[in-house]
C-alpha cells in the first residue's frame, strides 16, 4: 500500500497551508481541510496532501490510488469522493480527467480514466463559484408570497406534491437569480429543491424565473462537445468571441 510518513504528511500540509494563505484564501477558497480531528488525519486533508505530494511537479492520481492511500488511516473507507469535493465545493484547482475542467489536450495527455491532479495552488478552480455571502437580511417569506409560494421555474407549490416528482413534497429554497452577484433580496427567487439542485450556478434568471443568460462556461462548452448547439450557432459564438478579442464592443 502507498504510504507517507507522518513527517511527510505534516510537511506537505504546511506547504499547502502557506500557498492557501498567500494565494487562495483571499478568493474565498476553502476552508482548508483540518489536518487532524480527534487524533486522526481527516480524509479531505489526506487527499489534498497526496495530490500535493511533489508540488509543483504533481501527477495524475487515480481514484483507486487515492482510496488505497486513505485506507491506510481509515480502513473502512469504501470510495474516496474528496478529490471532486476539494475542487467543486472548496475551490482548490483539483482537475478531473473525467470532467476535463477546461484543460486542453496536451494537459490531459496520458491522464488515466477517473483520475485527479492538483494543477496549481496559486489560483482557484476555474469552474468553482465562491459561496455567496448574504449582505442583508432577506425576507424569504415575503419573496415566496410574491411568487404564490411556487417554484419560479417549475411551478410546484410549497407543501404540495412536486409537479415533476409527484412522490416528493415541494420545499422552496433561496436561489440566486445571478450566481455572480451578492445574495440580496433582489437577487433571490424561490426554487424547489429539485430545480435548485439541477440548475445550481448554471443560469441567470429574470424575476419571472425565465433563463436569460448563462452563468457557467461549461454549459456552452458541453453543448458544443455533445453537438447540442447547432453548427450555425457555434459559428455565431466564434464570430462574437473573435470580435470581443479584437476590441469590438458591439
Amino acid at each position: 500500500m502507498v504510504a507517507l510518513s507522518d513527517e511527510e504528511i505534516e510537511n506537505i500540509y504546511a506547504l499547502v497551508k502557506r500557498y492557501w494563505e498567500d494565494y487562495l484564501k483571499k478568493h474565498g477558497v476553502g476552508p482548508l481541510p483540518q489536518l487532524q480531528r480527534e487524533g486522526n488525519y481527516t480524509k479531505a486533508a489526506l487527499v489534498l496532501v497526496y495530490l500535493a505530494w511533489g508540488y509543483p511537479n504533481t501527477r495524475w492520481v487515480t481514484k483507486e490510488e487515492l482510496t488505497e492511500f486513505v485506507r491506510n488511516y481509515h480502513p473502512k473507507t469504501p470510495d474516496v469522493q474528496e478529490g471532486r469535493h476539494l475542487g467543486m465545493q472548496r475551490g482548490f484547482y483539483v482537475a478531473s480527467s473525467q470532467r476535463r475542467n477546461g484543460l486542453n489536450e496536451e494537459e490531459l495527455k496520458n491522464a488515466p480514466r477517473n483520475a485527479y491532479r492538483l494543477m496549481t495552488l496559486e489560483r482557484p478552480h476555474p469552474s468553482w463559484i465562491p459561496k455567496r455571502q448574504k449582505v442583508e437580511d432577506i425576507d424569504f417569506e415575503s419573496i415566496k408570497k410574491n411568487y404564490g409560494y411556487r417554484c419560479a421555474t417549475c411551478g410546484s407549490r410549497e407543501g404540495e406534491a412536486n409537479l415533476r416528482y409527484p412522490g416528493e413534497t415541494t420545499r422552496l429554497q433561496e436561489a440566486h437569480r445571478n450566481p455572480h452577484k451578492p445574495l440580496t433580496g433582489d437577487n433571490v427567487i424561490p426554487l424547489c429543491e429539485r430545480c435548485n439542485r439541477a440548475d445550481r450556478d448554471k443560469w441567470v434568471y429574470d424575476k419571472r424565473g425565465r433563463v436569460v443568460g448563462v452563468a457557467k462556461a461549461e454549459v456552452v462548452i458541453n453543448s458544443i462537445k455533445k453537438r447540442y448547439l447547432p453548427e450555425a450557432e457555434v459559428e455565431k459564438l466564434k464570430d462574437f468571441l473573435v470580435k470581443r478579442a479584437g476590441g469590438d464592443s458591439s
